[in-house]
């Protein structure tokens, strides 16, 4: 389509207004630090109690997040790791930069997270951790997946860039498995300017691992001990550096540390807009179930519904339609042609180049690959959209499953009318 679109879709999914703008003023009139000072502390605080875990650290980006939770997962060489085909590329790509052998796991049909069927079949002895997404905002079927884990001394790492809002029988994503992961980015459901991530978890030594190595410092193994070589130089009440940097000893370094600091302009509208979350996530409810009652009318296209008790973030809203080859195609040209702009999301990740080189292709994942090739639409929902624009979106949506409908009766014609041979042979 040229021109505007007249629905498109997010380039931001949250909303960012007056509240937000005068807290940031008033953090800039204030003199204070706009670096690891009280306003992160608030931040990581308040996101730790909306989580349920002991500890939430923030960082600079979701896939800061993800490379440090991978990092805390000690994996060796030969390790195994299952995880998910259907996410974002940054949920699996630290795994790369590991001698570790990846397996991806098929996903379920209804929420296209990954299928605790799929992924029994896929534990091995070897197998140390599982990565997997919430996609959409639909969190993945954690009770089974955490059992099997557990049995087995397995990690798993929730990717919950999608699933602020959501809930799971009572819990929030990033306390359901060891180590959530958060994004902040300006698509998310809240962002924190454009960028920002968040780790949550339980445990002291991973919280102790995680400040120090996003405050550019070494992640090793120390020991105290009395190590200060005779002549070391004194230190002075006012130097960086305490008494112990000769008094303990590294045994090892697991990893060097970086800056990953969230500043405190970041920390700051993060706050509000966490205390904003509930509005702009039932907001994206509200377009996701208008959206629902129009493709409930067509019987060739379905909408993603969870089971009760787990309550979608839709983060994403995603239906699927399905007939012969080209009807997914009919539906999102006419999507189109009426300035509805459609993004799928996202390609198969065992079908990118970096990960066919190590191994893997197409069969690995026939649902992910089926549903992705043929049947998969993903339409704007967020909290930007007018009521106007959601009217056009329904509208649009309507027309174009119309138009994809059309595609199959002609399919279905060309398959029902007997041929002229048939007609023959039949008369005689």
């Amino acid at each position: 389509m040229r021109g505007a679109y007249k629905v498109p879709y997010a380039s931001r999914g949250s909303i960012l207004g007056a509240t937000e703008a005068a807290a940031l003023g008033q953090l800039l009139a204030s003199g204070e630090s706009l670096s690891m000072g009280s306003w992160r502390e608030r931040f990581e605080r308040r996101f730790s109690e909306y989580a349920g875990t002991r500890y939430a650290l923030s960082v600079t980006s979701g896939t800061v997040a993800l490379e440090l939770a991978v990092h805390l997962l000690d994996l060796a060489p030969g390790d195994e790791v299952v995880v998910t085909p259907q996410t974002f590329q940054a949920t699996v790509q630290p795994l790369l930069d590991r001698q570790v052998r990846v397996r991806f796991c098929d996903i379920d049909r209804e929420s296209l997270n990954m299928d605790p069927a799929s992924l029994k079949s896929l534990i091995t002895d070897r197998t140390r951790a599982i990565l997997l997404v919430h996609y959409g905002g639909w969190p993945a079927e954690m009770d089974e997946i955490v059992t099997m884990a557990r049995e087995r001394g397995i990690l798993v790492v929730e990717d919950c860039a999608h699933a602020l809002g959501a809930r799971y029988d009572g819990r929030r994503p990033g306390s359901l498995g060891d180590i959530g992961c958060f994004s902040f980015h300006a698509s998310k459901n809240i962002t924190t300017l454009g960028e920002g991530g968040m780790l949550t978890f339980d445990r002291d030594d991973w919280a102790e691992r995680i400040d120090r190595l996003r405050s550019n410092e070494v992640d090793g193994v120390f020991v105290a001990g009395d190590t200060s070589p005779l002549d070391a130089p004194e230190l002075l009440p006012w130097m960086k550096y305490s008494s112990s940097v000769y008094r303990d000893a590294c045994l090892g370094v697991r990893r060097s540390g970086t800056n990953a600091t969230l500043s405190e302009a970041a920390c700051v509208v993060g706050l509000h807009q966490l205390d904003r979350l509930e509005d702009l996530v039932d907001r994206r409810r509200a377009i996701a179930a208008r959206l629902n009652a129009v493709v409930d009318r067509h019987p060739h296209a379905r909408a993603d519904r969870p089971r009760p008790g787990v309550h979608h973030a839709q983060h994403l809203y995603t239906c699927f339609v399905s007939g012969p080859p080209g009807t997914r195609e009919a539906l999102v040209r006419g999507l189109d042609a009426r300035g509805v702009e459609v993004q799928l999301r996202y390609f198969p990740l065992h079908l990118l180049p970096e990960w066919r080189s190590r191994g893997h292709g197409p069969g690995e994942c026939p649902v992910a690959e089926e549903l992705w090739f043929t049947e998969h639409v993903n339409l704007p929902c967020h909290p930007g959209l007018s009521d106007e624009q959601v009217d056009h979106l329904a509208e649009a949506l309507d027309a174009a499953l119309e138009d994809a409908r059309t595609v199959i009766e002609n399919a279905e014609s060309r398959t029902t009318v007997p041929s002229i041979k048939e007609t023959s042979h039949a008369a005689h």
